[in-house]
């Protein structure tokens, strides 16, 4: 079926109602929930052939956080949905004012590439949950993860409700090309610019996924154990291809050698590597050349080897790193980390100012006063104090970028808003105080002014 054909469809079911009710909303996400169960070992496989990616990794980092995001939104939806009462101000006394609100109606969602399943596959639950209609473009990058939702969301759902269309950047262009109700896009900047642009043709709302250089940083007063073990754990999750894993670590002079060593036994520990089923390929030939431009041989403290068959780079560390370096000027989004010396906090605070605001950004220490500046001194999306990536894993928190790491937030109830319109509705009763209409007298206005608390 066309696009064309596929989109008219849609924008009909949706303008007869039928995906506003809330036991059609319901229907639809327990229909994404059997749909995924029934097809677990089909998703791991699409994704395996891609990445090599084990089936433990696929359920961690992609399955079970989708079920969890249908579990909750089918338990909160209709709260979500009801009519939210606000007070009515006194001027506008006797009358009632809720907010109501309602699906956008057509939606496209353009998924990545890094977690083809779950990045393409989320932004759906949230906008079946706020009622609307969708297509689901997922990354050409992996062919097989996005051959394998076109399948089973063929086989579960009518277009009229959910498809999916396939393609490189010549569809997805053609796609932008239409009309749309909501765009919602993960991926690079660069692309986002290109998405953002043809969306303000029709006025159409967007949210951004976009990435950046998400920094940490390593204090003296750090427990520098648990900082090395968990930020080793999310640089290397996925070969680096996470858009909030750590990009470059800051670590102050005093403990940077016994941070160094203690990052080169942990990744000697985890033993990363295909066969043990706790690593994965980079996603193509593109992606390793652009990441071996990126490494210097004479700043390697740890890894570097490339495998050029198998599509892998064995975690690196990078020491004596420059800032201006294109290491430090593009988002790495794979196996290498940079490891940088600060001295005091806010030359460590400063180095991140000085870049465009990132997704995510994490702090480790102990000290409350660092805490404090961190939080009040930096902008970014989201982030973690003694962790990193894991607030992802809770939808209760919104996920989102700022500037050009995003705009827009999405899981949970963030989802749900930002697939959603805040219709304003005031409820006027037949009677009132008649002071807004002529003729308009001295003791009107003494009233009025008395209202407003105006003297």
């Amino acid at each position: 079926m066309e696009s064309k054909t596929i989109l008219a469809l849609q924008r009909k079911y949706f303008n007869e109602q039928h995906t506003k009710k809330l036991s059609a909303r319901k229907l639809a996400l327990s229909t994404f929930k059997k749909m995924l169960i029934a097809n677990r070992i089909k998703i791991e496989q699409a994704v395996f052939a891609d990445f090599g990616k084990s089936a433990h990794e696929v359920f961690l980092t992609e399955y079970i956080l989708l079920i969890k995001d249908i579990d909750q939104a089918l338990r909160s939806v209709q709260k979500w949905s009801k009519a939210k009462s606000v007070r009515t101000n006194l001027v506008n006394w006797p009358a009632k004012s809720f907010v109501l609100a309602e699906p956008f109606g057509l939606c496209l969602v353009i998924g990545a590439w890094n977690y083809p399943i779950q990045l393409s596959l989320a932004p759906v639950i949230s906008a079946l949950a706020a009622g609307n209609t969708v297509v689901v473009k997922p990354s050409e990058l992996a062919p097989n993860s996005a051959q394998c939702i076109a399948e089973i969301i063929a086989e579960y759902f009518d277009p009229t409700l959910l498809a999916v269309i396939q393609g490189g950047p010549e569809e997805t262009g053609e796609l932008l090309k239409e009309r749309f109700d909501k765009i919602f896009f993960t991926g690079s900047p660069a692309v986002g610019r290109i998405v953002y642009e043809a969306a303000a043709k029709h006025l159409t709302p967007v949210t951004l996924e976009l990435g950046g250089k998400s920094p940490a940083i390593i204090t003296q007063h750090a427990s520098i154990d648990m900082a090395v073990r968990r930020i080793i754990w999310a640089k290397f999750l996925n070969a680096g291809q996470t858009c909030i894993a750590p990009d470059f670590i800051l670590i102050h002079e005093s403990i940077y050698s016994k941070v160094l060593e203690l990052m080169k036994n942990e990744i000697a520990r985890n033993c990363y590597t295909l066969e043990q089923n706790n690593y994965v390929q980079i996603i193509n030939e593109r992606h390793l050349t652009r990441l071996a431009k990126l490494i210097n041989d004479n700043h390697i403290a740890y890894g570097g080897q490339i495998n050029y068959g198998n599509r892998t780079i064995a975690p690196t560390l990078i020491t004596n790193v420059d800032l201006e370096s294109a290491l430090m000027q593009e988002e790495i989004f794979g196996p290498l980390l940079p490891l940088i010396p600060y001295s005091t906090f806010q030359e460590a605070i400063a180095i991140i100012s000085n870049k465009e605001k990132p997704l995510s950004a994490y702090l480790f220490t102990e000290n409350k006063i660092e805490k404090k500046e961190w939080l009040a001194q930096l902008s970014f999306g989201g982030g973690c104090i003694n962790d990193a990536i894991m607030h992802i894993t809770n939808p209760n928190l919104p996920f989102g970028g700022v500037g050009q790491s995003g705009m827009g937030s999405y899981h949970g109830k963030a989802g749900f808003d930002t697939f959603s319109h805040n219709k304003s509705i005031f409820k006027k009763p037949l009677f009132e105080v008649p002071l807004k209409y002529p003729p308009y007298t001295t003791k009107k206005m003494a009233w009025i002014k008395r209202i407003l608390r105006f003297s």
